[in-house]
């Protein structure tokens, strides 16, 4: 049984850092990912990283300001996404979401595994 324990989320003000934790158990993993929604709005990409390679990808909107990392254990399914220079456009619900066949990191539908989500909020 594939489980995807998210951690991390809270109230912040903007220009405040948050770390996002995601444990994934229960198969092998090809990609691991963080995707957001927002209230009204679909679930949108944020940041990913293809297991095999450490290869990670990101959003135009968080490029420079987040960074997605796993544990240095490679033996732990542990990702983490670094939050830094928060904006209040960054307040959603934040995914954790998992792949265990060839995805393409960035798209939603190639995940079959997600998390239960963690709030983010950031105030102006």
């Amino acid at each position: 049984q594939v489980q995807l324990v998210e951690s991390g989320g809270g109230l912040v003000q903007a220009g405040d850092s948050l770390r996002l934790s995601c444990a994934a158990s229960g198969r092998t993993f090809t990609s691991l990912g963080w995707f957001r929604q927002a209230p009204g709005k679909e679930r949108e990409f944020v940041a990913a990283m293809r297991w095999s390679s450490n290869y990670a990808y990101y959003a135009d909107s968080v490029k420079g300001r987040f960074t997605i990392s796993r544990d240095n254990d490679n033996t732990k399914n542990a990702v983490y996404l670094q939050m830094d220079s928060l904006k209040p456009e960054d307040t959603a619900v934040y995914y954790c979401a998992a792949a265990s066949t060839f995805a393409t990191p960035t798209r939603v539908r190639d995940y079959p595994y997600w998390g239960q989500g963690t709030q983010v909020t950031v105030s102006s």
